[in-house]
């Protein structure tokens, strides 16, 4: 049995090796509140690169998460997908006891935090989908960054959940031809839930105003440079970790006078930075998950205690799957 003050907490213990253990909790300030955790979700990605210790040098202090313990590559407490209900509050947090909240907090089940940085899930979004927050947040600074208008062509390459949602957002513009490319046929199922068209590869003479790549591998960032048209916009959501990326830059990407744009969501856009910020950002994120159909994304879901040989399994094996839902008792 734990004691009151204890958590239990995920740890990268070094590079393919993670483990729950015993992680004290902070005591409670004037400002704090105590959340218990109902859910929390993988972020595939990044955290596959962190579980495999392939963050770069020059970039551990940007890839911090907020509420993260350790240093790269390990032993670290890494993440930021939680949903769960606060369970006590000191005085300025009081009015949420009881509360349904997201945070960017790593994997652990019980913690404690500024309540400033928790938001309260709107009416109509399910703790369990909620763990899509931190993508979808991702997803609409992607789709300011690729500034896509009206009756725009667009490709995003990549389907798992985060150029899906990407092409989900995009598809709502009036007027807009959105297709995402993924080789993985069982993603077509999901796009189909989605109402976005599906392709295996890229349409030929596609003649794109605007492509997104976000498969996080470099050959899908080549095919998104296939199919973006004259002075085309080509963003890239893919971070590859110390993975040195080649691409061919001497074929059309002159001719055509191609732009490859970067979208990072640790930076809001600045012409939309003196009006936002990431609390406000952070709302419109999970307002944006009252539609059933997100829960085509959620395709697997395990227990807290099995955590360790999910991530192993993700980060090496090579599984493919989109959101993995982690199950809090």
């Amino acid at each position: 049995m734990l004691e009151e003050n204890t958590a239990r907490a995920f740890w990268v213990q070094k590079p393919g090796l993670g483990e729950i253990v015993p992680s004290k909790l902070k005591p409670m300030g004037p400002d704090d509140v105590l959340v218990r955790a109902s859910y929390s979700g993988i972020s595939r990605g990044t955290e596959t690169l962190v579980f495999r210790g392939e963050v770069p040098i020059s970039s551990y202090d940007v890839m911090r998460a907020p509420f993260q313990e350790g240093t790269f590559p390990a032993p670290i407490k890494f993440g930021y997908i939680s949903v769960g209900v606060i369970e006590s509050a000191c005085d300025a947090g009081k009015a949420l006891v009881g509360k349904d909240v997201f945070c960017l907090y790593p994997h652990q089940d019980r913690y404690v935090v500024p309540a400033s940085a928790v938001t309260v899930l709107p009416p109509g979004v399910p703790t369990g989908r909620a763990v899509l927050a931190a993508n979808m947040e991702t997803a609409l600074n992607a789709v300011w960054d690729a500034k896509v208008s009206l009756g725009d062509r667009v490709v995003v390459v990549g389907g798992g959940v985060l150029g899906l949602l990407v092409s989900w957002l995009i598809a709502k513009i009036p007027a807009t031809d959105v297709t995402v490319v993924d080789p993985n046929e069982k993603h077509a199922l999901v796009a189909e839930e989605l109402g976005v068209r599906f392709a295996v590869s890229v349409p030929d003479d596609c003649d794109a105003d605007v492509v997104v790549h976000a498969s996080g591998n470099p050959e899908g960032l080549a095919d998104g440079l296939k199919a973006a048209g004259v002075e085309g916009r080509v963003v890239e959501l893919s971070w590859f970790g110390d993975v040195p990326v080649s691409l061919p830059l001497g074929e059309a990407f002159h001719d055509r006078r191609l732009t490859i744009r970067s979208s990072q969501v640790g930076r809001i856009p600045p012409e939309r930075a003196p009006r936002w910020n990431h609390t406000r950002r952070m709302a419109v994120a999970l307002s944006l998950l009252k539609d059933n159909a997100l829960d085509a994304l959620i395709s697997d879901e395990s227990g807290f205690e099995e955590l360790p040989r999910v991530m192993e399994r993700l980060a090496l094996s090579g599984e493919d799957s989109l959101c993995h839902r982690i199950r809090y008792n």
